[in-house]
């Protein structure tokens, strides 16, 4: 016999459906199930894979060989090992980070956890700590919840990946960093970011995860921090990056 709750659940969902029904999560399309895009959003995104640098994940025109990396990070490698992105910064990968971060979609951070599922490192016998890019307590008061610690739940849950929310923490309170050249964002995280004492990850390959990734400046800084206590091997994984063509605002 099914249990009650989800049979429960089986007899209102026609009922829930047609008095809220699933929207699309980049312009607010009725679609046909819940954290779907609409064919037209779909369409105007922008998804990020191979080729692409070993290093920043920048995409690269044509297949460079295992382990190319661009000229930029030939010339400045950046202080992580690897770096991915679902997406290329537009008008629907924005949409979704704002509506997660400012409009309190927190189930946004569900949907951008599956599309990150596929850039999850291999490493079964070395497997990752999932590391979510930290708030500084006043801006998590005042907000309510971490939108990186909430996409790093999820995709612990989906892979089974061990997560840690509080090794890394952030010391110094910072300005926004929009509106600031790569320079000022640079010089504005630069030491705010620690990690705890008795944070456990010497050793360890860490997974950090970020919405966002513009200019690099907090990833950075976090990866450094990381760094200094023993990480001996660090890969950013964003929902979305800007392209060198097309920054954020």
């Amino acid at each position: 016999m099914m249990p009650l709750v989800p049979l429960l659940k089986a007899a209102i969902a026609p009922a829930v459906d047609f008095a809220l029904p699933p929207r699309c999560p980049g312009c607010g399309a009725i679609v046909a199930q819940d954290l779907a895009f609409c064919l037209a959003c779909w369409d105007g995104m922008e998804f990020l894979s191979d080729p692409c640098c070993a290093r920043c994940g920048l995409p690269f025109p044509h297949e460079m060989g295992p382990g190319a990396e661009c000229a930029r990070c030939i010339a400045d490698p950046p202080p992580w090992d690897g770096a991915r992105a679902v997406l290329a910064y537009g008008d629907i990968a924005r949409t979704v980070a704002l509506r997660l971060k400012y409009g309190r979609r927190i189930g946004l951070a569900r949907l951008i956890a599956r599309h990150m599922v596929r850039h999850v490192p291999d490493g079964v016998d070395d497997p990752p700590v999932i590391v979510p890019v930290p708030l500084h307590r006043w801006r998590l008061w005042n907000r309510g919840f971490n939108q990186s610690a909430l996409i790093a739940d999820h995709l612990a849950r989906i892979t089974g990946l061990p997560v840690d929310r509080h090794a890394l923490r952030r010391v110094k309170r910072t300005r926004p960093l929009r509106g600031m050249n790569p320079k000022e964002r640079d010089r504005a995280v630069r030491g705010a970011f620690a990690l705890t004492p008795t944070h456990g990850l010497a050793g360890r390959r860490v997974l950090l995860i970020d919405d966002v990734h513009t200019s690099g400046a907090t990833a950075a800084a976090c990866a450094r921090a990381l760094r200094r206590g023993g990480v001996r091997h660090v890969t950013l994984l964003c929902w979305a990056r800007a392209l060198p063509h097309d920054g954020p605002d």
